[in-house]
């Protein structure tokens, strides 16, 4: 049992590999059996996993939208970052 004994450091990390789908299977087994240990890795993955849910799905929306500047807008940031440069 020692073999899948893991610290909270490596239980997080080892999380959030899981979600990119980075983890190996034998990193899987010792996160699960650190969170039968662990109840706060349990809910800080719950935690991770709802807030990769909903950057995917800000990203997707983000994705939708096409806002361009306009030619007063671009022409208010040309004049901004020369200034920066003198």
């Amino acid at each position: 049992m020692a073999k899948f004994s893991i610290t909270c450091d490596e239980a997080t990390t080892i999380c959030d590999k899981s979600q990119y789908g980075e983890a190996t299977f034998l990193e899987k087994i010792k996160l699960n059996v650190h969170f039968l240990l662990c109840k706060i890795c349990g809910l800080y993955s719950k935690q991770n996993a709802k807030m990769t849910k909903i950057y995917k799905m800000k990203a997707t929306d983000c994705k939708k939208e096409h806002r361009c500047l306009s030619i007063e807008e671009k022409e208010q940031l040309k004049k901004e970052l020369q200034e920066l440069e003198a």
